[in-house]
C-alpha cells in the first residue's frame, strides 16, 4: 500500500541481542534495564520521524508508560519528558487476537489482557483521539484504519 511503518522495538531489541548469543530469559531478567533499552530505541525512532509524513508506529511512547506500570517500575524522567513533547495524530488500538506465544513474548494470556487494558487507559488519558480496531481479517483491518483516516477511495 506504500505507507511507512515501524517495527516493534522490543522484539527488534530481543532479536539483536539473540544474534549476539543472549537468551530471551537473559535479556528480560532485568525488567527495568530491558524497558529502558526499549524506551531509548523508541525515543530515537520517534525523534527521526518527519512530523509531516504519515507513519504508522507499531508502538508509541505511551505504550512504554503502560509497560512500566505493568511491571511496577517508576517511569524514567526521560519517558515523562518525551511524553509531554509528543503528540500523535490518531491512535489505533487493535482489539486482541489470541495470544501467539513465541521466543520474544514472555507474557501469558492473562498478562496480555492486563497490558492491553493499561495501554488503552494510558492512551485515553491523553488528548489524541483513540480508535479501537475490531478483530477483522488483516486486509479488512487495514481498510478500517485507512477509511478512518479518509485515505481509502
Amino acid at each position: 500500500m506504500g505507507y511507512q511503518t515501524t517495527v516493534e522495538l522490543a522484539r527488534h531489541y530481543i532479536d539483536l541481542q539473540r544474534m549476539n548469543g543472549r537468551s530471551t530469559e537473559e535479556i528480560r531478567s532485568n525488567q527495568r534495564q530491558f524497558q529502558h533499552k526499549v524506551l531509548n530505541l523508541q525515543i530515537d525512532l520517534e525523534r527521526r520521524l518527519d512530523p509531516l509524513e504519515l507513519v504508522f508506529l507499531d508502538r508509541g511512547l505511551p505504550d512504554e508508560l503502560a509497560y512500566y506500570e505493568y511491571f511496577n517500575l517508576s517511569p524514567d524522567e526521560k519517558l515523562i519528558e518525551y511524553l509531554d513533547q509528543r503528540l500523535y495524530k490518531k491512535i489505533f488500538i487493535m482489539d486482541l487476537l489470541p495470544l501467539d506465544k513465541d521466543y520474544a513474548r514472555t507474557e501469558d494470556a492473562e498478562a496480555q489482557k492486563a497490558l492491553h487494558k493499561l495501554i488503552i487507559e494510558t492512551y485515553r488519558k491523553r488528548s489524541e483521539p483513540v480508535v479501537m480496531v475490531p478483530v477483522l481479517p488483516p486486509k479488512d483491518r487495514v481498510r478500517f484504519i485507512l477509511d478512518n483516516l479518509g485515505l481509502n477511495s
